[in-house]
């Protein structure tokens, strides 16, 4: 009977009307903030013509229907802060939402240094540990790249910030969103963060902005034009490879059966050529600009009697994607990911007096491949000395690269001209926000001079998407990262903070300098509560008008020169000027330049509430610089603690120049 049942259910079935059920966005779920004294847009998916009502604060709202797919909307009025609160959606069914916060909502987006985790910040332990704030949530984006705008994305939806779920979240949208919860503790806040490291800032933009910038119109107009999805790109691409992988054409020849193995110490890579590293291949090899596939790498060392024999450590800094690492022939370690530092312990029968052969297995997965990182962490450790790697390798790719079917997206989908708007910004709209916070630009250092009008262009898209043309928009000016020379020299980190500075033309902007928080061997600076603390100050003064909060450090604004002395001018001084962490009376890190434009190092004073600079080889200056380069020396501050942000007074041409 139980048989019969089951087997007459689908044509009981049938005879019901179709109903449809009311279905919500990732965005509308337990533990949501709303943003308070706004007008709150909550949309969700119904059947055709199907009412659909929202019950909020003991009051009902109708939602309208009749959009695309059964989409439905309706608008919350103005509440202020509190909670928790619950909504109820009613269609064909319900659905409660529990534990609704009604606070500030920032979007938290860029790239890997707004993507770094609070595990890996500095005192990650202890700042875990702490960090029991119930009133702070966050809302993550998952990372997709699309070529058109998406109505949804998935995730886990909202978290409530506590040691068990703190560790993931984005170190600098938790330190900013604890400062003003410290600041504001009335004010729930909630974090929607949506970040993918390594993209530029075009992915982040969308088609019609993009369309009125010159540099990208044509490349729009490739994108939006693709077909299939990139899904479906990819999925066919996948499928070439493995077929590829499987002809005699895509055989690494560096393992083939029955020959000498690439890492053997006895295969002669006598006519390989080479390359410098640290460094991604594409700008270290000409023949291997486009490249993303397997690469052999080799390097011969020498040891004496005495070191032979004895166990050893090999520094690979870091390798983008994976590796599988060989010395003597030997296996001595492998890791997956662009990231880890690569450690590896060397046993100590393996090394021999004389040469000796490293062999690593580079497989890039897309965008930059290699060894990468500080040239000081490419080393091998004996117990009595350290033995350098960096410099020349010889290369090899694992097989023919033309024979290789090509990448439909080289670098990945995430670098295409707005594909990260469409798939992680587009699905948020028009969810209402108290402001941005913005943390990216590595990416686009190499194209400088281009950032000042597509930063700009960014903001403006994002303002108009929003229709909130003041909508605060808050970023980070890049930290110091790789060595500065001994001599002041062009730099593109420099141009690039240039260009971010450049967008506080635009009105409710703010910006956070990071430039003394860096670290010379490391993109990913761990001291991520500096920032936060920096954002937090920007978002009290720019976004919730503290008019008296001091939120930057001393700005130059103008310069006079009389004989051999230059005189600097600055504004938010704050209670003034100091020197910090000068080893000595003198600022540090100010250069100057006659008409002949090479720029030396000057010695300078605070003399009040100005800076005065002078230097023996230039009797007749004409330009300042400060703190311009990659990892320069910063000791100009207010006495609030802020940093002087890098610049310049002359406009001549530096290396990013026209550059596309």
């Amino acid at each position: 009977m139980k048989i019969l049942c089951l087997a007459l259910l689908p044509l009981l079935l049938a005879h019901e009307p179709a109903r449809a059920t009311v279905r919500l966005p990732r965005l509308v779920g337990d533990h949501m903030v709303l943003q308070r004294d706004q007008p709150l847009p909550l949309w969700g998916w119904a059947g055709p013509g199907e009412a659909v009502s929202v019950t909020f604060r003991g009051k009902a709202y109708a939602a309208t229907t009749g959009g695309p797919a059964g989409k439905w909307t309706v608008t919350l009025p103005p509440t202020p802060a509190g909670g928790p609160y619950a909504l109820l959606i009613k269609g064909s069914n319900e659905v409660r939402v529990a534990d609704v916060l009604v606070g500030d909502v920032w979007l938290a987006a860029g790239q890997s240094n707004m993507e770094w985790p609070v595990r890996d910040a500095t005192g990650a332990a202890a700042e875990i540990a702490a960090a029991t704030y119930p009133t702070i949530r966050r809302l993550d984006v998952p990372n997709v790249a699309a070529l058109s705008p998406q109505a949804e994305f998935g995730g886990a939806g909202w978290q409530v910030c506590s040691p068990r779920t703190v560790g993931e979240f984005s170190a600098v949208a938790y330190f900013f969103a604890r400062d003003l919860h410290q600041h504001n503790p009335r004010v729930p806040l909630g974090l929607i963060t949506a970040d993918w490291g390594g993209t530029p800032a075009e992915a982040w933009t969308s088609a019609p902005a993009l369309r009125t910038h010159p540099d990208f119109a044509a490349r729009v107009a490739v994108v939006t034009a693709a077909q299939p999805s990139i899904l479906a790109q990819q999925a066919d691409y996948r499928a070439r490879v493995e077929a590829w992988q499987a002809s005699p054409a895509g055989q690494d020849q560096g393992r083939r059966p029955g020959q000498l193995s690439w890492a053997a110490p006895g295969f002669s890579a006598a006519n390989w050529p080479a390359m410098p590293l640290p460094g991604y291949w594409e700008g270290q090899a000409e023949a291997l600009r486009d490249f993303d596939g397997v690469v052999w790498l080799r390097k011969e060392f020498t040891l004496t009697a005495a070191e032979a024999g004895q166990p050893a450590q090999l520094a690979l800094a870091r390798i983008d994607d994976d590796d599988s690492t060989w010395v003597n022939g030997v296996p001595v370690g492998g890791t997956r990911g662009y990231y880890p530092i690569r450690r590896y312990a060397v046993p100590g029968p393996v090394l021999q007096a004389g040469r000796n052969v490293i062999a690593v297995r580079v497989v890039d997965n897309g965008g930059g491949g290699g060894i990468w990182g500080a040239a000081a962490d490419m080393r091998l450790t004996t117990a009595t000395r350290t033995v350098p790697l960096a410099g020349a390798w010889q290369y090899h790719p694992a097989y023919d690269p033309a024979t290789q079917p090509p990448n439909p997206f080289p670098g990945g989908p995430e670098m295409l001209p707005t594909a990260l708007f469409n798939g992680m910004i587009a699905p948020l709209l028009p969810y209402a926000l108290a402001g941005v916070i913005w943390y990216q630009g590595e990416t686009n250092a190499p194209r400088a001079e281009q950032y000042r009008t597509l930063f700009a262009n960014l903001i403006r898209d994002w303002r108009a998407q929003w229709q909130r043309p003041a909508l605060p928009f808050l970023f980070v000016q890049l930290a110091g990262y790789q060595p500065t020379g001994p001599e002041p020299a062009e730099s593109a980190f420099a141009e690039l903070r240039e260009a971010q500075q450049l967008a506080l033309a635009l009105p409710a902007t703010g910006m956070a300098t990071a430039v003394d928080v860096g670290d010379s061997t490391d993109l990913h600076p761990r001291n991520k509560q500096a920032v936060g603390r920096r954002l937090a100050l920007a978002a009290r003064r720019v976004a919730y008008r503290e008019t008296a909060t001091v939120a930057s450090g001393p700005v130059f604004t103008s310069l006079t020169v009389s004989g051999n002395t230059a005189r600097l001018r600055f504004t938010n001084q704050g209670t003034g000027l100091v020197l910090k962490d000068a080893g000595g009376p003198y600022l540090k890190g100010f250069a100057l330049a006659g008409a002949d434009r090479k720029f030396w190092w000057a010695q300078g004073e605070v003399q009040g509430d100005a800076v005065v600079l002078r230097c023996p080889a230039v009797p007749a200056p004409v330009a300042v610089r400060y703190a311009w380069g990659n990892m320069p020396f910063v000791n100009l501050y207010n006495r609030e603690g802020l940093p002087a942000p890098p610049f310049r007074t002359d406009a001549w041409p530096g290396l990013t120049a026209g550059k596309r």
